[in-house]
C-alpha cells in the first residue's frame, strides 16, 4: 500500500511517504516543507489506496462465501445480483438526480439500497418451502440480476452524454477521488464482516460435506445459510456503493487461494480477504499508471486478468470439480 501511494504522475520517496503517513496518523515526526506532497499523498493517495484495499478484501471475502452457502464454484456477487441492483440504484440518482441526491439519496446511498433490495428479492425467491435451496438461490440471482439490468438500460436512454460517461465509468468500478469522510463506514463493515464471517469457518467447513451431512451433525443449515447471506449482501453492498461494479474479484480470488491452501473456511476466509486487498491495490495502480495521465475503470483490468485465469483453471481441472 505504501509503495502504490508513493507511485503516480508525481512520484514521491518511499520514505517520504512513510514520514507523512506516520505523521498523521500518530502525530510522530513532521510533514515536508512542501505541502503539496503532503497533500498528495494524504488528501489523494492515501485515501484511494485504503479504500481499493477494503473494496478488494469486501468482494473477495463475499466470493468465498457465496461459493460455500450456494454450493456453486462459479457464485459471486454479480452472478447472485447484489451487483446490478447497486448498479440501478447510482445509476437513477446520476441520470434522475442530476449525479447528486434524489429522494434524499445520494449515489452511494442508492447503490446500497438496491444493492439490498436485490439480496432480498434473492432470499424470497431462493426460498422453497421456508428452506434455502442453493440452486433456486443461484437461479433466483440470475434473474433477479437481468431485470435490474434491463431496467438500468433502460433508465441510461434517458441520461445525457456526459451522465452516459458518468455511468458507464461507475457501472465498470473505480476508486478515484475516494475521500476519508467514506472511510469509516466502509471499515466498520468491512472488519467487522470479516471478523464475523472468520467465526462462521467451522461451520462453513461443515457445509461442504452436504446438507444432510451438516444437518445430521446439529447445523441448522436453513439458517446459516440465511444468516451468511445477509452478511454477504451487507458486505457487497457496502463496498460496491463506494467503488462501483468491480467484476472477477470475488470470483477469482478464492479459487486462488483454495489452490493454494486449500479448503478450510478457517484459513481460505482471512486470507481471501487479505489477497483481495493486494490484488485491487495493485489493480488500481496499474488503472492510473498505464495509460498516463488518463485512468482506466477498474473493471476492465480485472476483467483481463480474470478471464485469462478462469481459462487456465478450466484447462488444469481442479478446484470446479
Amino acid at each position: 500500500m505504501l509503495v502504490a501511494v508513493s507511485i503516480g504522475a508525481v512520484n514521491v520517496p518511499l520514505g517520504v511517504v512513510w514520514r507523512i503517513v506516520l505523521h498523521h496518523v500518530t502525530g510522530i515526526g513532521r510533514v515536508p516543507d512542501d505541502i503539496a506532497v503532503d497533500q498528495i499523498v494524504w488528501t489523494f493517495r492515501t485515501p484511494r489506496v485504503v479504500l481499493a484495499a477494503l473494496v478488494g478484501a469486501g468482494l473477495a471475502l463475499s466470493g468465498a462465501v457465496l461459493q460455500t452457502v450456494v454450493a456453486n464454484p462459479l457464485a459471486d456477487p454479480i452472478v447472485l445480483g447484489f451487483s446490478y441492483g447497486a448498479t440501478l440504484g447510482a445509476v437513477v440518482v446520476i441520470t434522475l438526480g442530476g449525479g447528486t441526491a434524489l429522494l434524499g439519496l445520494g449515489v452511494s446511498a442508492a447503490a446500497f439500497v438496491g444493492s439490498v433490495l436485490a439480496g432480498a428479492l434473492v432470499f424470497w425467491l431462493g426460498r422453497r418451502r421456508g428452506r434455502m435451496a442453493p440452486t433456486r438461490l443461484i437461479l433466483a440471482g440470475v434473474a433477479v440480476g437481468y431485470v435490474f439490468l434491463s431496467a438500468t438500460s433502460y433508465v441510461q436512454l434517458q441520461a445525457t452524454p456526459t451522465e452516459l460517461r458518468t455511468v458507464m465509468f461507475w457501472m465498470l468500478g473505480s476508486v478515484a477521488g475516494a475521500q476519508w469522510h467514506q472511510l469509516p463506514a466502509v471499515t466498520v463493515v468491512v472488519v467487522g464482516c470479516t471478523v464475523l464471517l472468520a467465526m462462521f469457518g467451522r461451520r462453513l467447513n461443515v457445509l461442504l460435506a452436504g446438507d444432510e451431512t451438516a444437518t445430521s451433525l446439529g447445523t441448522d443449515v436453513n439458517r446459516l445459510r440465511t444468516v451468511l447471506l445477509l452478511l454477504s449482501a451487507l458486505l457487497t453492498g457496502a463496498v460496491i456503493a463506494v467503488a462501483g461494479s468491480i467484476g472477477f474479484v470475488g470470483l477469482m480470488i478464492p479459487h486462488l487461494v483454495r489452490l493454494t491452501v486449500g479448503a478450510d473456511h478457517r484459513r481460505l476466509l482471512p486470507l481471501s480477504a487479505l489477497l483481495g486487498a493486494v490484488y485491487l491495490v495493485l489493480v488500481d495502480l496499474l488503472s492510473r499508471t498505464l495509460n498516463r495521465p488518463n485512468e482506466l475503470p477498474l473493471g476492465i483490468l480485472t476483467a483481463l486478468l480474470g478471464a485469462p485465469f478462469f481459462l487456465w483453471l478450466l484447462r488444469r481441472n481442479k478446484g470446479l470439480d
